[in-house]
């Protein structure tokens, strides 16, 4: 009876799925590291991680919610954290955060403009782009790491932009749950979230209603490139440092934390709260396997493993609750 009643509420909330995946989840880990994982520390390492990898999820939801696909926000994480660590040392840091995003909205802008141009599949477009700019930071650092003085670190902006912590958690989650908070606002309560959706559902149909799709999209790429770089300059600021290997594969765990989180990869449905507990629940995985002593040849095959089955427990569930 409970169940039954339950299944209109899961078809509804796609992304219930994955926050009882990660219920699942805390409870086996908690009991079963002995309290390395359990633990205040660890939480606001899991949380940073989180905060980082939850704001490229984000952005990419975004695109994904107008039916393309953003695989560059990897090399743009990474672009955004060489730009803010080069200038973060010769101006404040404010000034160097905003300069990444401008790096993040310009690689978006990039993406967009060819994808709607050339009509050429995002799919596409967004793997050459991704090899590009790794290939541009790996030249920028020569082999080398960009960093920031210890005697630069003082500040209060430096410490504002994921260079120290508040309540026990680093800022970046602040940040994240501010830009979460902008966003939902943007598409539950504004006319550009219902295009931006019916962008995704059916492109034919929204401009047949006056929807210009190629200025969705294109608006869609250039928010995914300044999320993914102000991430990256978060992550720099935590670091310290950062070389032309940031931001290596993240590419693919904000995909897979979006649909984990219930949002449908041909469009027109997202969901921002489940893309970001799909970014906590791939965030606890690597903890769990850290603190456990996982060997690193194993650890990508695990994680592996488990974000599989975790995809299927996700999707045996919706098809549960579509059924009569």
């Amino acid at each position: 009876m409970v169940l039954s009643a339950a299944k209109p509420l899961i078809r509804r909330h796609t992304e219930i799925g994955i926050f009882l995946i990660g219920a699942i989840l805390i409870v086996i880990f908690a009991s079963t590291s002995d309290g390395r994982w359990a633990n205040l520390y660890n939480i606001g390492t899991i949380m940073q991680v989180t905060a980082t990898l939850g704001l490229m999820s984000l952005g990419v939801a975004i695109v994904i919610g107008t039916g393309e696909i953003d695989i560059s926000v990897g090399s743009t994480f990474g672009m955004g954290a060489l730009a803010y660590l080069w200038l973060a040392a010769r101006v404040d840091p404010v000034f160097a955060a905003l300069a990444a995003i401008v790096v993040g909205a310009a690689i978006g802008y990039v993406n967009g403009w060819l994808i709607t141009r050339t009509k050429t599949p995002s799919l596409i477009i967004t793997l050459g782009t991704l090899m590009i700019f790794r290939g541009v930071a790996i030249a920028l650092t020569d082999g080398f790491s960009f960093s920031i003085p210890y005697a630069a670190r003082n500040g209060w902006t430096y410490f504002l932009l994921g260079g120290g912590d508040f309540l026990g958690f680093n800022t970046a989650l602040f940040w994240l749950i501010a830009v979460f908070a902008i966003l939902f606002v943007v598409l539950k309560a504004m006319p550009f979230g219902n295009r931006l959706l019916a962008v995704g559902g059916s492109a034919d149909s929204a401009h047949s209603r006056g929807v210009r799709v190629e200025r969705i999209k294109l608006s869609a790429f250039v928010i995914c490139g300044m999320l993914a770089a102000f991430a990256g300059a978060l992550e720099a600021g935590k670091l310290g440092f950062a070389d032309g290997s940031m931001g290596r594969l993240m590419e693919l765990q904000a995909i897979a934390s979006c649909v984990l989180g219930g949002c449908l990869l041909a469009g027109g449905r997202i969901s921002l709260i489940g893309a970001l507990m799909g970014a906590f629940v791939l965030s606890s995985i690597q903890s769990y396997l850290v603190v456990t002593g996982v060997q690193p040849q194993w650890f990508i095959l695990i994680l592996g493993l488990i974000v599989v089955g975790a995809a299927y427990g996700d999707k045996s569930l919706r098809n549960w609750a579509i059924r009569k």
